[in-house]
């Protein structure tokens, strides 16, 4: 069979969680001779790429993807330049995704989202903004892995509306905490530090546990360094607004709780716009298929 010059081929990526995740992995990708054009969507976790010898330099592209920590799976077949087709409504195979595997993410979505709503609480108690900023991450990360669970073997378009929706609901959240930040510039507070910092140390027992989860199911070190490297960077912002809550109690001044929930919204923020960026160029995908 003659295979046209350049094929375009999709995976669905599982393991994703933020922007960062698509960016290291277009990046792998980009360094495997042959490979053009990759592009990775946040949105709906779809990854594609121009191949101009397939049998070759796949195998090379898998390797390198899943080194890194993440599960590839082939999207329908190769599609050419050339031909007109609509591979939307074929799905990848997802027999790794076990009943046990997804019992385990939705433990992750349920601590994810369960624990963002109680930081909420956490950060009405306390009058911490940082607190309140980093329970958004918490429920950022519980709705992408809710939306992996619930749009398997959805179509490139079901995926990017829903995908759409997603990141404007957590573009209005996130702009909203930037909006009670701002209020509380100009109004004279003080965060509760030690409820600050007892809820933020909570938070990182929570990431923690949320990778002890999802290790058994993890195959092989790259994976499990994947793991905790997601938990890494949830961890950061958690401890974040620990040292904001010491610093908030020892120069008596709740400047340090302003400025990292700044950062922390401003890294949301940034999040939400490349899911919602990613889904719109899905959906125009999807309409020229």
């Amino acid at each position: 069979m003659t295979v046209a010059a350049t094929d375009i081929i999709r995976y669905q990526v599982t393991g994703m969680d933020c922007s960062s995740c698509a960016a290291k992995i277009e990046g792998a990708a980009r360094k495997v001779e042959g490979i053009n054009g990759v592009k990775v969507s946040i949105a709906s976790q779809i990854m594609t790429l121009e191949v101009d010898d397939p049998a070759r330099r796949l195998p090379m592209l898998e390797a390198a993807v899943t080194g890194l920590g993440y599960q590839l799976d082939r999207v329908g077949a190769p599609k050419t330049e050339n031909v007109d087709g609509d591979d939307d409504h074929h799905i990848p195979d997802l027999s790794h995704v076990t009943p046990a595997y997804k019992r385990a993410l939705w433990i992750v979505v349920l601590l994810n989202a369960g624990y963002g709503i109680i930081q909420i609480g956490g950060s009405i108690l306390s009058g911490s903004q940082a607190l309140q900023a980093d329970a958004l991450d918490f429920i950022g990360d519980g709705l992408i892995s809710f939306l992996g669970l619930v749009a398997v073997g959805w179509g490139l378009a079901a995926r990017a509306k829903a995908a759409l929706l997603q990141g404007v609901f957590l573009a209005l959240l996130g702009l909203g905490v930037v909006g009670s930040t701002l209020y509380r510039v100009f109004v004279e507070y003080e965060p509760q530090t030690l409820l600050m910092g007892g809820f933020a140390i909570v938070a990182f027992i929570v990431n923690v546990l949320a990778a002890v989860v999802l290790i058994p199911h993890r195959k092989g070190d790259a994976n499990m360094r994947a793991v905790w490297l997601f938990s890494r960077n949830d961890a950061i912002g958690n401890l974040a607004v620990v040292a904001a809550a010491a610093l908030v109690w020892w120069l008596n001044n709740p400047w340090p709780d302003l400025i990292v929930a700044f950062a922390v919204a401003g890294l949301f923020l940034q999040s939400a716009w490349s899911i919602i960026r990613d889904a719109r160029q899905d959906l125009a995908q999807a309409g020229r298929s």
